[in-house]
């Protein structure tokens, strides 16, 4: 049995760092910059690129515009914690039933 802090960890995280990652470079933002305002290396970053890691995962919807602002606001040096931006986006998975197998859900 998987606990959803284990699919969150595996799964969910490196997908919205792929996903904000994505939106950086198709914003503009080079992948040494993206890099540097993730607080990643340029190869993780890469990697999220090519498909290698975060792959799993899609968003869509309200989730997709949450992690396209994210990085709109990563870009204009408006994020002051991005940990807890991040942990938004990720509670806000959990609200609306995305994860499955979540803990106070029926899936």
């Amino acid at each position: 049995m998987k606990l959803p802090c284990q699919l969150i960890v595996w799964n969910v995280l490196p997908a919205i760092r792929a996903a904000i990652a994505e939106e950086l470079i198709a914003l503009g933002v080079s992948q040494l910059e993206a890099a540097r305002l993730l607080d990643m290396t340029p190869s993780a970053i890469s990697q999220y690129r090519t498909g290698k890691r975060g792959y799993r995962i899609v968003f869509e919807g309200e989730v997709r515009a949450s992690v396209s602002q994210l990085a709109r606001d990563l870009k204009d040096s408006r994020v002051d914690d991005l940990a807890c931006r991040i942990c938004e986006i990720c509670t806000q998975i959990r609200d609306e039933n995305l994860l499955e197998g979540s803990c106070g859900t029926d899936a």
